[in-house]
Parts: structure tokens; sequence; C-alpha cells
């Protein structure tokens, strides 16, 4: 195969600009150039081996497609829109690792993807609503999911397909790559509780997010079946600024003087947890227990004691960009869902 494509590089066509063209790609693969069409253009009838060898021959050979040309054509864009806060969280390592997943899962595909930030004063259909209004992109992926998101209830009343990374009460209906934080704080309780601790304080996410809801449920049930005291934070959530937390831990503790643990789904939230409690001469692990997320290993390389689970964005992002193309080819089949279950 490589042998062809060097020839065909080579060798070009008669009056050829040098561009790669349909045509340079059939030659290639020895597909006939209508195939080699259907393949770049993810049409259903054409078998997933066959898209991923002319895919992965096009971006070999340097073919660039005309999209203007490909969206009079086919009426698609071949353009997958990440939608995204442009909060603090939005640079950190969760959402980098997320944007590079899901760039990865859509390579040598006939999708690319594009960001769409939006701000946290603006509306947060702000940018579905261009999206739908310039038909800038054939499917939405997006997180922060709301129990009862008036995103997820537009693009399921216009049949526009979607992907989020998150669930809402229409769940059953929709695509969604979720992390089950409701078994999550109730590991983090149940861990606390082994190592003998019995006032703990939740830093969970802002409340309009469905996953917050999930946190503290599951928190106060492991509390009821433990008999432990959890209280949840009200002074600020696990998406505040570092400082604000800092701040709101450090009242907390001394309004409680016997808090003794302290779970958050955030790694730069478990960092100014430590750093506040630091304050009162207190060393994680030994005087007080944090029991976090994290995308990688980097708690524990910034304080040892800190107690966390993994949470897997690579698998997360590479399933909702599956999750979209599979929506745009299949809009009347189920939807793909997954529940990532934490072990600690």
């Amino acid at each position: 195969m490589s042998e062809r494509i060097e020839k065909t590089r080579i060798d070009g066509n008669p009056g050829d600009t040098g561009r790669p063209t349909l045509k340079t790609i059939s030659q290639a693969t020895g597909l006939a150039v209508a195939t080699v069409s259907r393949a770049l253009n993810d049409a259903p009838d054409i078998g997933r081996e066959t898209k991923r060898r002319v895919n992965e021959v096009a971006q070999q050979l340097g073919y660039r497609p005309n999209r203007a040309g490909v969206r009079l054509r086919t009426g698609k864009t071949n353009v997958i829109s990440l939608v995204i806060s442009t909060e603090h969280e939005m640079v950190n390592q969760h959402t980098g690792r997320l944007i590079s997943s899901i760039a990865g899962a859509l390579r040598g595909t006939a999708y690319h993807m594009i960001v769409t930030p939006y701000f946290p004063s603006e509306d947060i259909m702000t940018p579905i609503n261009y999206i739908l209004d310039s038909g800038s992109a054939d499917a939405i992926i997006m997180n922060q999911t709301e129990k009862e998101d008036p995103r997820v209830r537009m693009l399921m009343d216009r049949r526009f397909p979607f992907a989020t990374h998150g669930r809402t009460i229409w769940a059953p209906q929709h695509p969604y790559f979720d992390f089950d934080n409701h078994a999550f704080a109730r590991i983090g309780v149940a861990q606390f509780v082994r190592r003998g601790r019995r006032s703990i304080l939740v830093l969970a996410p802002p409340h309009y997010q469905y996953y917050a809801q999930h946190i503290v449920e599951g928190a106060l049930a492991a509390a009821r079946e433990f008999g432990v005291d959890v209280t949840i934070l009200e002074t600020a959530t696990s998406d505040s600024a570092p400082e604000e937390i800092e701040q709101a831990i450090i009242d907390h503790k001394r309004a409680n003087p016997d808090l003794d643990a302290i779970l958050s789904p955030s790694t730069l939230a478990c960092m100014a947890i430590t750093t506040a409690m630091e304050t009162f001469g207190l060393q994680v692990g030994r005087d007080y227990d944090v029991f976090g997320k994290q995308t990688g290993r980097f708690l524990e390389q910034y304080r040892p004691g800190i107690l966390s689970v993994i949470e897997d964005v690579h698998k997360t992002g590479g399933f909702l960009a599956e999750a979209a193309m599979h929506r745009i080819a299949n809009p009347d089949a189920a939807p793909m869902q997954h529940l990532d279950v934490p072990v600690y």
C-alpha cells in the first residue's frame, strides 16, 4: 500500500496541479472514485474498515476536501463541534485531555473537530443557536449538563445529532457518557469511615449541574449507611476560584474544629482544600483526609496523602466522538450510552 501511495504521489496525473483528488486516492487504494467519495462522506453503506483505509490514505496523501463543495453536494459539513465554557475549568488538565481524546478519535474519519467556546456571562443557548442557525456542524458534543438542560431539549426537538458528557432527565433518549458520581461519593465517604473520620464536608459542583445532585445524594446515602455526619458546603463550589475555596474551607474549619474529611470532584479544588487546611498546621493523610477525582496521578505528586479515583477522560472523549458519529449515521437507532463506574 505504501509503495502505491508513494508512486501516486510521484507520478500524478496529466494536468495535475499537485493537489490530491478523489481520483488520486482511488488509484492508491484500488477502489472506485465513487466508493472513495462515499467513504470520505461516511456513507452508511460503506464498511467501517473501508472508511478507515480510505481516510488513512487520504491523510497520508494530504488530501483536503473542498468543504464548501462537500456541503453543497451532501448538505454535511463533516464537522463535530465541542461546545465548552471559557471558565477557568476549560484550561485545566481534564478539559485538555477531553479535547485531545475527541480529536484523536476523529482522526482518520470523515470528521474533524472545532471548539465552540461560550462565556459564563452568556446564555448557554447562544453557541447552540449559532451552530443550528449557521449549519456549521453536523453534530455537537457538550458537557456541564443540567438536569433539565435546555440545550438537550432543543436538540432533541430539532432532531439534531449530539452527545453529552453527563446525563439529563432525558438521558434514556440521547447519547451520553457519564462518570458515576453517586458511586464516587459513596466510595469517598466509605474510605473516610475506614480511616476513622467522622465529620465530613462535601465541596460539590454548582447545584445546576446535574452531577452535583448525584454527588450529594451519594454522600448522604453513605452517611446514613455508616452513621457519620456529612455537610454540604454552601459558601463555595468545586468550580469556584482556588482563593475562594481556600477561604471557604478556612471559615468552615474555624466554625467546625472537628472537621476531619473533605470530598470534592475537582483536582484544583482538592489542591485548594489542602492549602487551606495547611494554614492550621494540619497534614493531609495524618490529621485529616481529602478524597478527590483526577485524570492522572497529579494529586499524589502534589501531596502523597490525598485519596482519589481516576476518571479516564481518554475513554470519555473517544466514546463521545463515536456516539456523535453514530447519531449522525443512524439517527433512528438506539443511542450509544455509557456510565463509567469508578474503582478505588
